[in-house]
């Protein structure tokens, strides 16, 4: 499973703040024709993306309810800062 919960949400929540900012754009009353229909198109493109990620989330919700998929938990481990794993730099 390449996707999860968390990252399907992050993009859903990405392409909802991009729709937001091309409306903004579109608001403006300095734009010309031409900036205003290409704001337009990419508001159908996001839209048609959003609908795909929504989709997405809720087959993979759907699937873990009905026990087709299992959620994963990856653990970070980190090296960094941590006593243990300190080496002395020898010159």
């Amino acid at each position: 499973m390449a996707e999860t919960i968390g990252s399907l949400v992050d993009k859903i929540s990405i392409v909802q703040l991009k729709i937001y900012h091309f409306k903004e754009e579109i608001r403006r009353e300095d734009i010309d024709d031409r900036h205003g229909y290409l704001c337009k198109k990419n508001i159908d493109i996001l839209n048609e993306q959003l609908d795909d990620l929504i989709e997405e989330l809720d087959v993979l919700v759907s699937d873990i309810i009905k026990g087709k998929r299992k959620l994963k938990i990856f653990r970070q481990f980190k090296m960094y800062n941590d006593p243990k794993f300190k080496r002395d730099i020898v010159d």
